[in-house]
């Protein structure tokens, strides 16, 4: 029988728990390696004990290290596991299609992505060929209240779940209070889409649309185009084609049926 917490759950094994908190910390860090003290500080535990996991970690591929043994980033196996995740994911390989159809008639990028506690993680982008971009790629992570993907999600959840604030701010436009994001959620569900105005990028206005195939919606789709770009006419395209791409995917996804019900 499995050892429980007193509560009726099951005891956290503390040794899996300190490997996903590195890993995690590791990936965050994205291009800047961390050195064996920042690591053990971060996480509060000996750096002996830092050491082995460090070294268990190279030797299977989930960390790498540099040739004087001294920097640590996230390592191959960490991709290799994302990508099963993607290639096992029937909304992904649903949707991508989709994405593909949006991104030609519009000439814009086109993103899915997933709501993973109170960020989104990108899950599919389609590029624009017009402009060049450097965010918003596959697994990355933005907080959901500054972005269109995550406003659209939140929009489908009661008020009561979002956090008391103040939020992070990662441009002059992001909203920083509970009480400025619940009137733009208001609106999100009066609208039926969610409108990003330079709130998680500088230049770059997002339309989000929520994948209701999930109750509540788990996923969403999202179309990004530069400020300098968009003209009136533009944008009402957008609204038209994203909302006729969403109906038809929520046609089309499966049912519970044989499919795996992941929580």
């Amino acid at each position: 029988m499995p050892e429980t917490d007193g509560e009726g759950g099951v005891r956290e094994v503390k040794s899996a728990a300190r490997t996903v908190e590195l890993l995690e910390l590791l990936a965050a860090r994205g291009d800047r390696p961390a050195r064996l003290r920042e690591l053990a500080d971060e996480l509060g535990v000996p750096r002996s004990s830092m050491y082995a996991l460090l070294q268990t970690l190279i030797g299977r591929g989930w960390v790498r290290t540099d040739t004087t043994g001294s920097l640590y980033g996230i390592g191959i196996h960490a991709l290799l596991t994302g990508t099963s995740y993607l290639d096992s994911d029937p909304r992904v390989r649903l949707v991508r299609p989709y994405l593909d159809e949006a991104s030609e008639a519009l000439g814009e990028t086109i993103h899915l992505g997933r709501l993973d506690g109170l960020d989104v993680a990108y899950l599919a982008t389609r590029e624009s060929h017009a402009y060049l971009r450097t965010l918003s790629r596959v697994g990355r992570r933005l907080p959901a209240h500054v972005g269109a993907l995550g406003k659209a999600l939140l929009a489908e959840r009661p008020d009561e779940e979002l956090p008391e604030g103040p939020y992070e701010a990662l441009t002059p436009r992001s909203h920083t209070s509970r009480e400025s994001l619940l009137a733009d959620l208001a609106a999100v569900r009066e609208r039926g889409w969610s409108v990003d105005r330079e709130e998680g990028v500088t230049g770059i206005v997002g339309f989000g649309f929520a994948l209701r195939y999930d109750v509540p919606a788990q996923d969403a789709i999202s179309c990004s185009v530069p400020v300098a770009r968009l003209t009136p006419e533009h944008e009402g395209r957008i609204v038209v084609v994203m909302r006729e791409i969403r109906a038809r995917i929520e046609a089309t996804a499966p049912g519970a049926g044989g499919a795996v019900n992941w929580r």
